[in-house]
Parts: C-alpha cells; sequence; structure tokens
C-alpha cells in the first residue's frame, strides 16, 4: 500500500486523487491475485485430484467429486486472500476482514452440505441402505449445520460472541417449535420407522387414506416418496406412517407366495348325486381316477357294513357332482407348475347365497411378481370355467341381455306356432 502510494506521489498528483488512485489500484491488484489464484485452483490442483480420485481403485471418492466437494473447496482461496490483504485499507479492514470470515462461513456451510450428500451417496451403494435409509438423519444434520452457521455469520457482522446468540435462542424456542414442527416429527418418526423395521426402500405399500398404492422410493425427513403403480408419485408425511394405519406387502414378497383368494358361484339346482353313467366318465379323468376309486370302495364298505338300502339315494353315501368337482379342483392344483405346494391350498364352500353356492379357492403362487400372479390365476380360472359343465355343474351369472333376448324371441315363436296351429 505505501508503495503504491509512494509511486503514485512522483507524479505530482494531489493527495486526495493519489489516495483514491492508490485504492483502485490495490483493489485491482488483490482482484488479480483471487482471480490468478482461483484459477490455479480450478484448472490445475482441482483437474490433478480429479485425475487421482477417477484413477484410483476406491468408488467412495468418486461420489465426493460428483457432489463437487473439491470444486467448493476451491472458493477458501479468494476470501482467504482478500482477509489476509485487508489490513490494506485501515479505513475499511474490520469491513473487509468481517465480510471475508461471513464468506468463509458460507462456503463452509456450502462444503458441509455437499460433503453430506456425498456421504449419503457413499451409503446407498451399500445394501442396509434399503433397511436402515439414513436420509432423514442427514437432513437433520444439515438443518442444525445451517442454522449454527447462521449464528457464526450474524454473531460475525455484529462483532458479538456466538454464545450470547445462542443464549437468547431459548426464548424463541416456542417459535423453533412451531417452524420446525414437521420437522421433529418426522425427525421422530424415523427414528421410530428405522428403529422398528416398518418400512424400508423398495416396499410395496397400501395406505388408502393418501392414496398410496405402490413401491416406497425414497424415504427422508419429512415425506415417503411412493411410486404407484400408475407411475404417479404419492408423498406420505413420515410421521403418518406412525400415526396411521397403512399395509406393508414385503412380507409377501419375502415369502415366496401370492395368495390366490377366489370363488366359483355354482348354481344350486345344478348339484346332485353321481350316476353310473358319471361314475365311469369321470373314471377316465387323470386326475380323479385315483381318487374315485378309492371313494367308490370306501361308500360301499360302508354302506354294506351298515346294511343300507341303496334303492333310494337319500339313503347311504354316495358321490356328488360337486365333491367331484371339488376333489378335482384340489388334485389339479397340487399338481399346477404355478402353485407354492409348502403353502396352505383348499378348495372350499362357502356360505350358499342368492347368487349361488360360493366354492372358494385358497392357494399360493409361487412367484410373486404381479404379471406372473395374474396369469397364474387367469389360467387356473379359464380351465376350471371350460370344465364345469362336465361335471354337471352350471356357474351363476345374472342374466344378461342377450338371455333376456332369447327369452322373448322364443316366446314370440311359441305363439307364431300356435297361431299357425289355430
Amino acid at each position: 500500500m505505501k508503495f503504491i502510494r509512494n509511486f503514485i506521489l512522483k507524479f505530482d498528483l494531489q493527495p486526495t486523487i493519489a489516495e483514491y488512485l492508490t485504492i483502485i489500484i490495490n483493489v485491482l491488484f488483490i482482484a488479480a491475485i483471487c482471480i490468478v489464484a482461483n484459477f490455479i485452483t480450478k484448472k490445475v490442483v482441482i483437474r490433478i485430484i480429479s485425475h487421482i480420485v477417477r484413477n484410483n481403485k476406491y468408488q467412495w471418492d468418486n461420489m465426493l467429486l460428483e457432489q463437487k466437494v473439491f470444486h467448493k473447496l476451491s472458493h477458501f482461496v479468494p476470501a482467504i486472500i482478500i482477509y489476509h490483504f485487508a489490513s490494506n485499507f485501515p479505513t475499511y479492514q474490520g469491513f473487509f476482514e468481517k465480510s471475508a470470515i461471513a464468506y468463509l462461513i458460507i462456503v463452509g456451510l456450502w462444503v458441509i452440505n455437499s460433503l453430506l450428500n456425498a456421504i449419503n451417496d457413499i451409503y446407498q451403494t451399500y445394501e442396509i441402505s434399503k433397511e436402515k435409509p439414513i436420509k432423514g438423519y442427514i437432513q437433520v444434520s444439515k438443518m442444525v449445520v445451517i442454522i449454527l452457521g447462521f449464528i457464526l455469520v450474524i454473531a460475525n457482522l455484529m462483532g458479538e460472541s456466538p454464545f450470547i446468540l445462542l443464549s437468547g435462542i431459548g426464548a424463541l424456542s416456542a417459535v423453533f417449535l412451531l417452524v420446525f414442527k414437521d420437522a421433529l416429527l418426522g425427525l421422530v418418526a424415523g427414528i421410530q420407522l428405522a428403529a422398528n423395521d416398518m418400512v424400508r426402500v423398495g416396499d410395496w405399500i397400501e395406505m388408502p387414506k393418501y392414496g398410496a398404492d405402490g413401491d416406497i422410493i425414497e424415504i427422508s425427513l419429512n415425506t415417503v416418496k411412493v411410486q404407484n403403480f400408475d407411475k404417479t408419485i404419492t408423498m406420505v408425511p413420515s410421521y403418518a406412517l406412525i400415526s396411521d394405519s397403512f399395509k406393508n406387502w414385503r412380507g409377501m414378497q419375502t415369502s415366496g407366495g401370492r395368495r390366490i383368494k377366489r370363488a366359483l358361484f355354482i348354481d344350486k339346482n345344478s348339484i346332485s348325486f353321481c350316476t353310473d353313467e358319471m361314475i365311469e366318465k369321470y373314471k377316465s379323468i387323470h386326475y380323479l381316477t385315483d381318487y374315485i376309486n378309492t371313494r367308490e370302495r370306501e361308500i360301499a364298505e360302508f354302506n354294506s357294513m351298515n346294511d343300507i338300502n341303496r334303492s333310494n339315494p337319500v339313503n347311504g353315501r354316495a358321490l356328488t357332482n360337486i365333491g367331484v368337482f371339488r376333489a378335482y379342483i384340489s388334485n389339479y392344483l397340487r399338481n399346477h407348475p404355478g402353485i407354492n405346494q409348502n403353502m396352505s391350498l383348499m378348495v372350499r364352500q362357502l356360505a350358499p347365497t342368492e347368487n349361488g353356492l360360493p366354492l372358494e379357492i385358497y392357494a399360493f403362487t409361487n412367484d410373486v411378481r404381479w404379471a406372473v400372479y395374474e396369469t397364474v390365476q387367469s389360467d387356473i380360472f379359464d380351465h376350471l370355467f371350460a370344465i364345469a359343465q362336465e361335471f354337471g355343474l352350471r356357474l351363476f351369472q345374472n342374466p344378461s341381455g342377450h338371455d333376456l333376448k332369447g327369452i322373448v324371441e322364443g316366446t314370440n315363436r311359441d305363439t307364431i306356432v300356435r297361431e299357425m296351429d289355430n
């Protein structure tokens, strides 16, 4: 500063003009040093660091590079230079030093933010991240760091100790609780969700209250992001998973089986005892041969032992078409390649309704994928709908327009025939 002032005074300029020129030249000189230092840092040092990071065997440092942690560190250099040369401006030294320190704190917050993002990215490369996500804790850390950094900036500009500002925060605690209510609730919920292993990234959950029905793709401090099966995104508050009820399908996905629970409605008027012709016909069905032979032998022994008169079918025991059909379905499922044979499997009758007798299939597929599950279920019921009539059974459905049209046409034909006869 003195050297530049003495050099300018050699030109016989007025002291005031010389003072302004000295300040301007100093500012330009410091600005030039900052630009050169920043250029060297970014174009030379950062490139060397990037080359080293990309060519070593470690992967975690690549995350630091992707989050531009090293690039943001380079912003410290101009602030340090300005702080160092602040003494060249005695009148404005305090202002420049405080401004430089405030800038250093802000850049430090920027770097810490990127560093925390990099830590989260590194953590997500491990399988445990799906079970124990830390994004919520990262967000809490960011919030704490930003609040502390804000306090340090204010304290630096005011020239006061940051502890004085911290002591006044107690009086604002109620305001902070109100402002950060969702964040605090989310933090508590995140801890409970992680501790109880209630949800993980990749879980399929259903939460009708929030219109969520799909896979969890992200768990953060305040929200859980769910991608629905129609590819829409639903944001569910984290604390809602603690306070409200929801269904998690993870148990089904990990069990290796997905439940089929659907009924065929049988017209009750089509249920009857099996005739000899029907029994002979059933014996030729692959899945029924052994069953029919065994049941015939058991029934004959029972009726003979109890001296039952079989001239009336009401007496004794006999096969029914609905019972044979139920046995066929059971054997069919036990031999189906898409059914999990290690889980519950049964064919049962439910209480009769006005729509007929429900014959329910309760079984599990051996593949939990949605498309495969639906294909297996559809194939099974395609087959059962087609063969029900082979057992003399009718499936119930409400009359359609085609049925009513047939009745009307039949009535009209009968009327025409009668008129012609007359």
